[in-house]
């Protein structure tokens, strides 16, 4: 859940200066109260010898004159005693000031030209946080000296640190205390408290109470029981509660946030187990406010027709015989469609520009279909490299135009023999068991059978991880032969899971076929050698 404010420490602090900008010669006072649960810990106060005089004007506003500051200790020395006072270093310690910027401002400069040891503290602007909990109408303005009266504060400001030190601290409490029904309860919140949220939407944070700090995936709920909404997180109290701040930009979020009435988790073992969640509850249940991961199983396919005069074509219905020969899937007809073109302008075994096949298939069409299969199994540089070379050609010939529209139907058909190339080696392994070290210790395990994660698990740091690797095998969901490509499994999880199992930092613990035990062939995972991949300038052309 966090730490609760009570037990968070207060620096409130306030400073008195020439007038000057921030540096080792401007500071003339400094008066800071620490404050935890609403009780005063300790103050500090000291007047500070700039090292120059301070203007006439200064010393009318303040009353700090040359001759009080005189035997002062100087910048340096002031500073340090205040720092080693406040520890501003300590994990939830906060440094309070009001219209921070100057303060904190002051602080820094001051540290970095006298070579004092300054660590970036968590700030909060008691300037921010009054406009946030009260508007205009509720009070004339937001001058400290407005605020502390508004709040009844004991002690009046009067360009004296330590005084405007106390006064900050009373209106600190009570603008807290007006912003705890809007969510502001922890030190968690104090990041986001002064962001311009509408209250009744930063009120709805306490959806997020009672979430578990672990992984899993979150639904938002309408008043109708609908879902709104499908995300995963990694922590899904801290990523649900997130939605509530100046954190969330997006309109259309922003407005489902305010219909939003519940949050449902369901949570998961590991992180990929979660996206994995995420990515089936969009494709069953169509929520209104998701944008990708929609309709998965309509995305086309390029491959060769099985007919008598082969040609180039798109399918949603790829056996998984096929998977080895096309490229896909495209995330629209009409990016399919240019990878099309780029790839028949160059096997002509079918015009790009929708003529009859035979207008412009040569004599030899049967050695033109061997080497279409090729391109579209791995090879994808026999189109890749005649359309590089016309594209050169016509950017020789400025005619830019021209060379940017090849350039973009060949980068659909790159992107579309990527996406292949990363989703074959898993969409034909019957079964797949894979590991990787967490960041605090121990193994996570997944189990992956003909591209559908089947199970995931983690272990503990230190232990043996074979104990749990056997009761993962054991009760891994069982997952038949597909008959095609997409039919059980989206392609967007199968490219998932092998962006996590043959990552670099991934351990292939167990493939079926290896041992022999399992029955079958042994499973193969590679890569072409010249996979699309390698054509990152043109991939990258319009990312």
């Amino acid at each position: 859940m966090g730490t609760p404010l009570r037990e968070v420490t207060f620096v409130v602090v306030d400073l008195e200066t020439t007038g000057g900008g921030p540096g080792a010669h401007a500071i003339t006072e400094i008066g800071a109260v620490k404050v935890r649960g609403g009780v005063v810990d300790s103050e500090f106060s000291t007047l500070v010898n700039p090292g120059a005089a301070i203007p006439a004007q200064i010393t009318v506003m303040t009353g700090i004159t040359n001759a009080m500051v005189a035997g002062a200790p100087p910048v340096g020395q002031a500073l340090a005693a205040f720092l080693d006072w406040a520890d501003l270093t300590a994990p939830t310690t906060v440094a309070v000031a009001h219209n921070a910027r100057f303060d904190l401002g002051h602080l820094r400069g001051a540290a970095r030209a006298l070579g004092l040891d300054w660590h970036e503290p968590a700030v909060l602007d008691t300037l921010a946080l009054a406009r946030r909990a009260w508007p205009r109408t509720s009070v004339p303005n937001h001058k400290l000296g407005t605020l502390a009266a508004f709040v009844g504060s004991p002690t009046t400001p009067a360009h004296r640190a330590l005084d405007d030190a106390r006064a900050t601290m009373d209106v600190l409490h009570a603008a807290l205390e007006a912003l705890g029904p809007q969510g502001v309860t922890h030190f968690e919140d104090l990041s986001t408290a002064t962001d311009p949220v509408p209250s009744s939407r930063r009120v709805k944070s306490r959806l997020a109470d009672g979430l578990p700090a672990a992984p899993g995936v979150y639904q938002f709920l309408s008043p109708a029981g609908q879902v709104l909404y499908v995300g995963s997180a990694v922590n899904l109290h801290r990523r649900v509660r997130s939605y509530f701040t100046a954190a969330e930009k997006r309109t259309k979020v922003a407005r489902m946030l305010d219909t939003t009435v519940a949050v449902r988790t369901i949570e998961t073992p590991t992180e990929l187990e979660a996206r994995v969640r995420e990515l089936r509850l969009i494709a069953e249940l169509d929520p209104p406010v998701n944008r990708r991961s929609r309709s998965p199983r309509r995305r086309p396919w390029l491959c060769l027709s099985a007919t008598p005069h082969p040609h180039l074509a798109l399918t949603t219905a790829l056996p998984l015989a096929e998977a080895g020969c096309a490229v896909g899937p495209f995330p629209s007809r009409t990016a399919a469609r240019e990878a099309q073109r780029a790839a028949e302008s160059v096997l002509r075994l079918d015009a790009w520009d929708g003529r009859a096949a035979r207008s412009v298939r040569r004599n030899d069409s049967p050695a033109d279909a061997d080497t279409a299969l090729r391109a579209l199994s791995g090879e994808i540089d026999l189109v890749a490299g005649p359309l590089l070379a016309r594209i050169a050609e016509l950017s020789a010939a400025e005619r830019y135009e021209e060379a940017g529209l090849w350039t973009r139907r060949l980068r659909a058909l790159l992107l579309g023999a990527c996406r292949a190339e990363k989703a074959r080696p898993l969409l034909t392994c019957p079964h797949l068991l894979a590991a990787r070290r967490r960041e605090g210790g121990g193994w996570e395990l997944v189990d992956v059978r003909w591209g559908r994660l089947a199970g995931s698990a983690v272990t503990p740091p230190g232990a043996d991880p074979r104990p749990t690797i056997a009761t993962l095998r054991a009760t891994a969901q069982v997952v038949d032969r597909p008959a095609r490509v997409g039919a059980d499994t989206s392609v967007e999880e199968t490219a998932l899971l092998a962006d996590w199992v043959l990552d670099a930092g991934a351990r292939l613990v167990e493939i079926e076929g290896d041992d022999g035990d399992a029955g079958g062939e042994p499973a193969t995972l590679c890569w072409p050698v010249g996979a699309a991949a390698r054509h990152r300038r043109v991939i990258d052309a319009e990312g």
